[in-house]
């Protein structure tokens, strides 16, 4: 079974939101970073001053490839603002994992059941 990890960079006051939405959806394990960048707006001018790097989280998750399309949807509507979105809302940025270990027992992990999964 192939294993997905999707990054999600999102705003800072979405993180939560995101977060139970994932534990809700059954996918309990992610990882959660304070991040800074910009996107293709470079940042965002306030009166005379130009912010280039803004404050975001960015949430990892591994999810089989079966999962991946219910996940993205989760992120994206808990993440989104308002009802259409709007700029600075995040990315997501899926790829594929070729390999996963457990640092305590040094163990390669063939078993999706260690990082939650999508229940029935």
């Amino acid at each position: 079974m192939s294993l997905i990890m999707i990054r999600s960079v999102v705003r800072p006051e979405k993180a939560d939101d995101v977060m139970a939405a994932l534990m809700e959806a059954g996918f309990p394990a992610a990882t959660k970073l304070a991040v800074a960048g910009r996107g293709k707006q470079r940042g965002i001018k306030i009166g005379e001053v130009t912010y280039d790097e803004i404050p975001k989280i960015q949430i990892m998750t591994v999810v089989s490839e079966k999962d991946k399309e219910f996940v993205v949807k989760t992120i994206v509507d808990a993440a989104r603002t308002g009802g259409k979105g709007n700029f600075g809302d995040g990315k997501i940025f899926v790829s594929p994992v070729d390999e996963m270990y457990t640092i305590s027992s040094g163990v390669k992990e063939t078993d999706l059941s260690s990082i939650g999964e999508a229940r029935p």
